[in-house]
């Protein structure tokens, strides 16, 4: 292989950073900020803020298919098709099926977003913080292996990432999802506020609480606020919501110390075994297929979880023969996705004089009970909770045969309040649970196809039962009408928190990483987005990404000032 002579000047910086969404723009914002000359790696296209929304502003009508995806999409895409941001507005943020394929030994639905900034253009932007119960009950069940940190290490980088990225929500002072840094709250509408008084009369362990999300409800460091317009996974011009292309990446460019390379898949990381340590990237040009590598003193793999484990498996060395930081080939085990299989919804009559303005970018929570305080279950492990709405069909059903001024009334007609519940299940990490390499089929640049083989278990679908049974028996008690069971099928992978596959430990004996997000074996390297999480609670995840990346990255400086990196 043929690299330039000059590479190794030309090529060095002081870090290197591996993707380029919610944990990698973290990590370029932090690094850049404490002055290294940092290089971003993105697989795919430039994606630039305001400028490269292309459907932010369209109008329904200004669409071929009305927002549709046509038929033939869906059936040359089943995967991505069952997203439910996937549609005609925001395809183009997608990966599709054809274009990048992986291997399923069991059904896995993998949901990839592929230019800069990843899928936090399109995430659901939930920010619930972790508390100690998430981080002590693997070592209090004993399954699988302890978490290295507590709350404690990582409250005050929740703190950080909140003050930077804007997150409102209330202070309800709940220990499962401790209080943070918020904006004003949103507020509930009048059948979510019926609902939360009902619970609290009810039982005085269910409290619904408005969602802390990553949506400004007033300006903040130059960005929003936001016009509750809903359509975020479009990209939102007015920078109404958090992410990487609109508050870090410009963070990092402004500090003129980051270097963005689109169109860069990285291959392997290189390792020199007389130093310990790895010594840059291995990139393939996605368009040229030219083959370059890129040096640094430290690496920040945020690819994304499988992503970033199918890289740490492909950089194998004579110190490392079944992949990076594998010593104790927990490497690709363990993966996790919330189970998002219950879907509850029940109608209320009264509030027929209600109605609400705008649309209101977030829901309102139910915070996990199950398996807390004197709530403890036999039948299963761990705990879940809802995602919850109240809203009014803008119009009931229209008439097949109406036309005229029945068509117009019918158009005008409000339906019936409903009430949803959305369960949120925690899901064990089972060691079974796991991603290879291909050992025949390679993608176009010569990469191994990762191998997928994970599911559901008799915990999580016991868990399914008991939060499907639980929303219905709480509609029946507050009076809902027409209850409703939604019959939620999805696969596991479909509810894009895949987390887990180099798990953080207190072992190189049983986890791939220690407590600062450092790989075993080969420390200058940092694994910080979901492939390094040891469990994976009941929360949204990616507020946790965020403070264990600005964690990391305030030690990796720290030690690079010591010379000890």
């Amino acid at each position: 292989m043929y690299i330039n002579e000059k590479g190794t000047a030309e090529n060095t910086y002081d870090a290197i950073v591996i993707g380029s969404g919610i944990s990698g723009g973290w990590a370029a914002k932090e690094l850049c900020e404490k002055g290294l000359k940092t290089l971003v790696l993105e697989r795919g296209r430039m994606v630039k803020h305001i400028e490269d929304y292309t459907t932010a502003t369209m109008h329904p009508w200004e669409f071929k298919h009305r927002g549709a995806i046509p038929q033939k999409i869906k059936d040359e895409n089943p995967v991505i098709s069952r997203c439910y941001a996937f549609n005609e507005a925001t395809e183009h943020f997608f990966v599709k099926d054809t274009e990048h394929p992986y291997e399923q030994k069991k059904p896995f639905d993998w949901i990839r977003g592929y230019q800069v900034g990843g899928k936090s253009l399109l995430w659901a932007r939930w920010t619930q913080r972790w508390s100690d119960l998430d981080f002590e009950a693997n070592a209090k069940e004993g399954i699988a292996v302890d978490w290295p940190i507590r709350y404690k290490d990582i409250a005050p980088w929740y703190s950080y990432v909140e003050k930077f990225a804007g997150i409102s929500g209330n202070k309800d002072g709940l220990s499962v999802i401790p209080d943070g840094e918020f904006l004003p709250p949103m507020e509930m509408n009048c059948l979510e506020k019926h609902v939360k008084q009902t619970l609290s009369k009810l039982y005085d362990d269910r409290h619904l609480v408005i969602s802390r999300t990553a949506n400004l409800t007033t300006q903040h460091n130059g960005r929003g606020p936001c016009q509750y317009r809903s359509l975020c996974s479009r990209g939102c011009p007015f920078g109404g919501y958090f992410s990487s292309n609109s508050s870090t990446l410009p963070a990092a460019e402004k500090t003129g110390n980051m270097t963005i390379r689109p169109f860069s898949v990285a291959q392997q990381i290189m390792y020199d075994k007389d130093s310990g340590k790895a010594t840059g990237v291995r990139v393939i040009d996605t368009n040229t297929k030219e083959v370059l590598e890129y040096y640094a003193k430290i690496l920040f793999v945020n690819a994304a979880t499988l992503n970033s484990t199918l890289l740490l498996l492909n950089s194998k060395s004579d110190r490392f023969p079944n992949g990076m930081g594998n010593d104790s080939g927990e490497l690709g085990h363990n993966l996790m996705d919330h189970n998002y299989n219950c879907k509850v919804e029940g109608e209320y009559e009264g509030f027929e004089d209600k109605y609400y303005s705008g649309r209101r970018p977030t829901g309102t929570y139910l915070a996990r009970f199950r398996n807390f305080g004197k709530d403890q279950q036999k039948d299963f492990k761990r705990g879940y909770a809802y995602a919850c709405g109240g809203s009014r069909a803008p119009f009931s059903e229209v008439s097949e045969t109406a036309i005229g001024e029945t068509l117009k009334t019918d158009l005008t007609q409000l339906g019936p309040w409903k009430f949803g519940f959305s369960g949120m299940g925690e899901c064990l990490p089972y060691h079974e649970n796991q991603v290879t390499l291909s050992k025949d089929k390679t993608d176009e640049w010569d990469i191994p196809l990762l191998e997928i083989d994970a599911e559901y278990k008799e915990n999580e679908t016991t868990m399914t039962k008991d939060m499907i049974q639980t929303a219905m028996e709480m509609l029946d008690k507050m009076k809902f009408k027409n209850i409703k069971d939604k019959k939620e099928m999805r696969n596991i992978g479909l509810n894009i928190h895949e987390m887990g596959t180099a798990r953080m430990g207190r072992d190189p004996k049983t986890s791939v990483l220690n407590k600062n997000n450092q790989v075993w074996g080969a420390e200058n390297v940092f694994v910080t987005d979901g492939a390094s999480m040891t469990s994976s609670a009941c929360q949204n995840p990616s507020l946790t990404y965020m403070a264990l990346t600005a964690r990391a990255a305030d030690f990796a400086v720290g030690e690079l000032k010591k010379m000890n990196l």
